[in-house]
């Protein structure tokens, strides 16, 4: 099964939009608001298994709403 499949995203704790899982070079995840683009920190992986792990992170980050956002004149 794909991890996008496997994983499941709340909305934004912003804006209420939209999140999604985003492989970075394929070394790193995060999730970022598809409408505000709030974001999670990204989690690194090297192996085939901590691929996984690192998404997962991510993810559990985004639903606690533990994410950073930058508002206009900031």
């Amino acid at each position: 099964m794909d991890i996008y499949e496997e994983i499941e995203l709340e909305d934004c704790p912003y804006c209420g939009g939209a999140g999604l899982l985003e492989e970075e070079g394929g070394w790193s995840w995060y999730v970022m608001c598809m409408d505000c683009g709030s974001q999670t920190a990204s989690f690194d992986f090297k192996t085939r298994d901590e691929r996984k792990a690192a998404a997962q992170k991510a993810a559990n980050l985004w639903n606690m709403g533990k994410v950073v956002r930058s508002d206009l004149g900031e």
